[in-house]
Formats: structure tokens, C-alpha cells, sequence
């Protein structure tokens, strides 16, 4: 950390509280899903009615907008020497297709909250800010997720990511175009000084332990993995049970052997298939082929790394016993990542100086921080969510706890920024 990055944290000044849920709610109604929740799949028109309705609340407001290569967006509050690289918040406003009001929209605007409020106490920053709100963060419609904060770190070229294609066929690049977001600031030059992001827990630890904030320490380690069963199609009518090779079957016990991974290995270890695609699809057919996806989670990257050796040794084997074939392909590594100690003592700080019960916690998800935290000193601040319940429709929190997260996001930026 930089000697202008080391002032001290500031007294408990407040943020608008009523003026941050008006704004959350506001955002809530574009893209509305069918169950109170929101669906903004990235680069849609309904992505794009977002990002053009917080472009409207920053220009009303007086700060400079910006749209670099991948389409991630800035809006940029000036500091007293704008010489100095920009102290950075920011999150994403796409969702997945029946996501909630929160995931990553709570960032955004908690950040853009920290901006007004800064306004309104007359406060110039020694920084410049900015807030961003970053391309493709779920992952949903394109994948992999976090792409625009991807580049920006330097894990994805400008060109394979303007090159890669949707579910529903379009060309991310071609998007970018139609909505008006193919902009020309350059997403591999991106200096900043800091960069901070709050955020809604998506698990259950902070409200079964009744602690107000969650001191984000860093973020687990995450390998995903795409796995293909071949076994051998057959009339499900005259093939004796003791005569068939069905990928299915295979594939049933398989999942079975991952999940008693993730039961069976300690420290919050995590093992899901998310996607199971059973072919040829017909009912009268015994299963050919098999696709799933792997997803292997753990804070340690010596656990993490048994968790795999664990998987395909039970994989290969499992499809040895069935008679089956099996290919196994990594799709995405996620290392574990350490955020910035300076700033992790800044949110610990700020929740204890305003009185809010807290806690140190590892992010179970991924997040634009943990790419970004590769380029630059990073923290997040987390705030419970009901039930721990996240990228689901009924996802939920409260305006005090938006309030709370949002006050501790604008103290350790003040301390960051300089004022």
C-alpha cells in the first residue's frame, strides 16, 4: 500500500438510508423475474435498461462515464489530485435467469450510495473514485462469469472474450455493439489504487451466527470440471439388465462418489453437478452418454488439490466397473485468494468503531474482488442475506442491513481515498 492510501478512518458519518433502498428497489423493477426476483442475463435488453438507468442516476449526479473494450462501465467522481490512480468499488448489475434483487446489484449501488453521500457531506477525496459496474459477472448467458473483471486483471484477452459465444447463439463482441457498450477505454490499462466491494453473503454463517457484517478475508479456491460418460445405446425392451452398459447409471453413481467427497473432506469443502444432460433423451432407450459439471470448492489449495485427485480417481473407476469410457476436462481454475490485510483491518475497524456485531469470513463464491484482487490491494464487506438463500428469486434483505453494509463500505473508502 501506497503512503496516500494510509490515513486514518474517518468518524461514523452517514449515509442516506432511505435514498439506498429507494435506489435498490428502483433497479428491482427493471428485468423483473416471475417470483419478485429479477432476471438481467448479461448483454440482454433487459441488462442493458439497467446499466442504462444507472448511467442516468451517475450523469444526473455529475460524474464522468466511461466503457472500455469488454463493455465494463466507470463512472468516475473527481478527487483533489486526479493525477493519483482512482480508489475503485464497484460489482455487477446481470443476474442469472431467476436471480434476486441483491447479488451484486447491492454493490453497485451501495457504492454509487457512497458517492452521493460523499456529495452530500461536501467531501472531496484526495483520489479520484470510480464505481464500476463490471460485464458478465454471473456467467450465465456467456461463460465463464467475472469476463470483464477477468480482462481487467489480465486472465482473458480482449479478443476471446468479445469473441465467445451465448447460449442462445450471439457473439458477446456483436452485443456489445447492439447495446452501445462496445466501448474504446482500455481494459488492459486500468490503474487503480484500491479496489472495494460489498456484498451480499449468499450463505447462511452470518445470520445463523447473528453477526451484522462479514469481514470477507478472502475468497476459496474453486476448479470446475465438465465430465463425459460413454456407455452404449440400447432398446430399453429386449436388453437384459445383466447385458447393458448404461452411461446413466454410471454417471448416478459417479455424483453419488462426489458428493460424499464434499461430505467427507473437512474445512468447508464444497463438491455440486449443476448440469446433467442425458442422451439420446428417450424413454424407450437406455442412456448412451452422459455430460455433467463439476464444481470443487475449498479455502485450502493443498485440500482442493485432493479433492480432485479424489475425483478422478473415483470417476476413472466408476466408469471402469460399469464398462463405461469417461472424459474428464478442466473448464475453469479458481485459486484461492488472500485479500489485502490493510484493507481487511479497515472493514473490521469500521464495523467495530459503528458498533455492528461482525465476523472474519472466506467468501464461498466467486467475485469480480477476487480477480481484480490480482492486480491491485482488495476487500469486500458482507452483509447477511435471509435464510443464506442467494441466486433465487426469493433472495432478501433488509434496509437496515443494506444500511450497515453500505456505512462500512463508505468509511474504509474514506480511509483508502484520503480526505
Amino acid at each position: 500500500m501506497t503512503d496516500s492510501l494510509n490515513s486514518g478512518l474517518p468518524g461514523s458519518l452517514s449515509i442516506n438510508a432511505d435514498r439506498l433502498w429507494h435506489t435498490l428497489m428502483e433497479m428491482a423493477k427493471v428485468g423483473p423475474g416471475v417470483a419478485g426476483g429479477s432476471c438481467r442475463l448479461a448483454l440482454t435488453d433487459e441488462d442493458k435498461a439497467g446499466r442504462d438507468l444507472f448511467s442516468r442516476w451517475c450523469r444526473e449526479a455529475g460524474y464522468t462515464l466511461s466503457v472500455d473494450q469488454v463493455g465494463n462501465l466507470f463512472a468516475r467522481r473527481a478527487g483533489q489530485d486526479d493525477s493519483l490512480p482512482p480508489v475503485v468499488m464497484g460489482s455487477h448489475l446481470d443476474t442469472q435467469p431467476t436471480g434476486g434483487r441483491f447479488d451484486g446489484i447491492f454493490g453497485v449501488l451501495a457504492g454509487l450510495e457512497v458517492l452521493r453521500s460523499l456529495d452530500d457531506h461536501g467531501i472531496t477525496t484526495r483520489h479520484p473514485l470510480e464505481l464500476t459496474v463490471w460485464m458478465n459477472e454471473e456467467g450465465s448467458r456467456f461463460s465463464p462469469p467475472m469476463m470483464g473483471s477477468g480482462v481487467v486483471a489480465g486472465v482473458f484477452t480482449v479478443q476471446e472474450i468479445l469473441d465467445q459465444i451465448a447460449q442462445d447463439g450471439a457473439r458477446l463482441g456483436d452485443e456489445l455493439i447492439r447495446h452501445g457498450y462496445n466501448g474504446s477505454r482500455s481494459a488492459t490499462d486500468h490503474p487503480m489504487a484500491a479496489y472495494l466491494e460489498a456484498h451480499i453473503e449468499q450463505g447462511p454463517v452470518l445470520e445463523v451466527e447473528n453477526r451484522q457484517i462479514g469481514v470477507v478475508t478472502g475468497a476459496q479456491g474453486q476448479r470446475w470440471f465438465e465430465v463425459t460418460v460413454t456407455g452404449r445405446e440400447a432398446h430399453a425392451g429386449p436388453t437384459p439388465m445383466r447385458l447393458r452398459c448404461d452411461a446413466l447409471v454410471a454417471a448416478a453413481r459417479m455424483v453419488q462418489a462426489i458428493h460424499e467427497i464434499g461430505m467427507t473432506t473437512p474445512g468447508d469443502a464444497c463438491t455440486t453437478v449443476g448440469i446433467l444432460d442425458v442422451r439420446p433423451h428417450s424413454r424407450n432407450v437406455i442412456p448412451g452418454e452422459v455430460f455433467f459439471t463439476v464444481d470443487l470448492r475449498h479455502p485450502d489449495t493443498a485440500t482442493l488439490t485432493a479433492m480432485e485427485a479424489a475425483f478422478r480417481q473415483q470417476i476413472t473407476g466408476l466408469a471402469a466397473a460399469a464398462g463405461a469410457t469417461v472424459s474428464i476436462s478442466e473448464f475453469w481454475n479458481f485459486p484461492t485468494t488472500p485479500f489485502d490485510p490493510v484493507l481487511v483491518s479497515r472493514v473490521r475497524d469500521s464495523a467495530t468503531r459503528r458498533g455492528y456485531s461482525h465476523r472474519d469470513i472466506v467468501s464461498g463464491a466467486g467475485h469480480d474482488a477476487v480477480y481484480i484482487a490480482r492486480k491491485v490491494p482488495t476487500a469486500m464487506v458482507f452483509i447477511p442475506c435471509e435464510g443464506g438463500i442467494s441466486h433465487n428469486e426469493v433472495e432478501n434483505i433488509s434496509p437496515d442491513q443494506a444500511e450497515r453494509g453500505a456505512s462500512v463500505l463508505f468509511d474504509v473508502l474514506l480511509a483508502t481515498a484520503g480526505h
